[in-house]
């Protein structure tokens, strides 16, 4: 279930936990897209064949920043912020990637509002992100995106 609030009802939400987001399935065809869109073709990526023998993980992997790159889709399934002029990813405090993503696994987002602040015409928020995946107990991704709401 999505939380919604206003701008100013962010302030509100600082220590809440949000409802985890939907599954996202991680297919070879997203994986070679990301590839395609950012030049990064490495052969763990976008070769199932070889990684089955050469890799460590015997499987082809998505690019950890693919993983990062859905934070921002996942989070707009577990927070609608309302009367919005503009909304933006402001940055990232932390990023890690503990664990890899297999391909035919499914990620999904958990999150915490840690931190909301008046910023110049709106409120910006930290959270503290986890990305779990369906094939691992360890989390893929945590993080602490930041995000602007503008009024």
């Amino acid at each position: 279930m999505r939380t919604t609030t206003t701008v100013d009802g962010l302030t509100t939400l600082v220590g809440t936990t949000l409802d985890p987001s939907d599954w996202f399935e991680i297919t070879q065809g997203r994986i070679g897209t990301f590839a395609d869109a950012t030049d990064d073709h490495q052969w763990i990526h976008i070769d199932p064949e070889r990684a089955s023998t050469e890799s460590p993980f015997r499987c082809a992997i998505a690019h950890g920043y693919l993983t990062l790159s859905l934070l921002s889709v996942m989070f707009a399934q577990v927070l609608e912020v309302q009367g919005t002029s503009l909304a933006v990813n402001y940055g990232l405090n932390k990023v890690r990637f503990p664990a890899p993503v297999p391909v035919g696994s499914k990620v999904r987002l958990n999150a915490e509002i840690i931190s909301a602040q008046d910023v110049s015409g709106g409120v910006q928020i930290v959270s503290a992100v986890t990305v779990e995946c369906s094939v691992t107990d360890k989390p893929v991704c945590v993080a602490e995106p930041l995000f602007r709401y503008h009024r």
